[in-house]
């Protein structure tokens, strides 16, 4: 096994790695690595949000023309389309899209026709709301873990894969935080506290500035494959406790430092993810080391695993960013004011 920072990455640590002394994990898991010395990255959540079957045509319309200009000069390296409904009711339509160089997203939202089609005026009056995050970490201050080697998603595609030889730090509390360069000599301590927020936010441009060491971490399943008993086990003991844990971040999550969440689907695909944008990383691992929901999601994936020899056809995957400020861009369009990053 090797480490999963990067050769290049590590450095003497002043803060000391969580990973037991001699500790072999059970079982194996995979990181994404580039070998094209790329340093930055980018990661995009475009939106579209509308209230009632009214609005689902034009919504409809509007994400298709930005899935369009995704494509194109300087296109995304890989989109994914996925839906949610909010707390507030709100049905929401996202394209999640990676470029492997944040010169080529620049020179793609220079384009004329992104540029004039998400400035104009008409994007505050034609009825959806629109919302655009974006997220550009540097190599040092993200990471990723997969449960299987022949599967990559997401950030890793525009990576080029993963590495083939697994890597120690997983399968522990706290092997998150090992996997980040920078917290080798950074304890990633998240903002004091939120700006406050506007007034009121349909009708308008709302743009939120960056705080520090924001944590955003995309979580994802993949029941695709399953077959027979798993998928039984997967679709109804699995799940269900998934549901109620991304619910319980959705609607109370701000009481544990989780500023907004959004369990998604995979559009076309047997496929799900929860978004979750944190107050810091040491937040997130507060809840995935002790809280009630958590613990239930994650032993009911150790018993399904363990019932079947950890020989599975689920894929799982999350990749984990902690930002500084000028890393992050967050821009609200005629969204309601419980969207994303707004101030609550």
């Amino acid at each position: 096994m090797k480490s999963a920072i990067p050769l290049e990455l590590q450095a003497p640590r002043s803060c000391p790695r969580r990973c037991p002394e001699g500790f072999t994990p059970p079982y194996g898991a995979w990181v994404a690595r580039d070998h094209a010395a790329r340093t930055q990255l980018v990661m995009a959540y475009f939106g579209v949000q509308y209230d009632g079957p009214a609005m689902r045509a034009p919504a409809e319309a509007a994400f298709d023309k930005i899935v369009a200009l995704l494509g194109g000069e300087h296109a995304a390296g890989h989109v994914d389309q996925a839906g949610f409904r909010d707390d507030a009711g709100y049905d929401t339509l996202v394209a999640i899209a990676y470029w492997d160089d944040p010169n080529g997203f620049d020179r793609w939202r220079q384009r004329a026709d992104v540029a004039g089609w998400w400035e104009s005026d008409a994007r505050l009056a034609d009825g959806p709301g629109y919302f655009r995050e974006v997220f550009l970490p540097t190599n040092d201050r993200f990471e990723t873990l997969f449960s299987s080697l022949d599967q990559p998603e997401g950030v890793a595609i525009v990576m080029g894969g993963l590495d083939p030889e697994d890597v120690q730090e997983h399968s522990y509390w706290g092997s998150m935080r090992d996997r980040i360069a920078a917290a080798q000599g950074d304890p990633l301590a998240g903002a004091d506290a939120r700006p406050a927020p506007p007034a009121e936010t349909l009708g308008r441009r709302v743009r939120v500035g960056g705080v520090p060491n924001l944590a955003v971490i995309r979580s994802g399943q993949d029941w695709g494959a399953t077959r027979d008993a798993e998928r039984d086990m997967y679709l109804n003991d699995i799940e269900p406790v998934l549901d109620a844990g991304m619910r319980f971040l959705t609607t109370e999550g701000q009481s544990i430092g989780c500023w907004t969440n959004r369990y998604m689907r995979i559009r076309g695909k047997q496929k799900s993810f929860g978004l979750g944008y944190w107050r810091s990383l040491g937040d997130m691992e507060a809840w995935a080391e002790s809280h009630s929901t958590h613990i239930a999601i994650f032993d009911g994936f150790l018993q399904m695993a363990a019932k079947l020899n950890f020989q599975l056809a689920l894929r799982l995957y999350h990749e984990v960013s902690v930002m500084t400020p000028d890393q992050q861009f967050l821009e609200y369009i005629n969204c309601h004011k419980n969207t994303g990053l707004i101030p609550r």
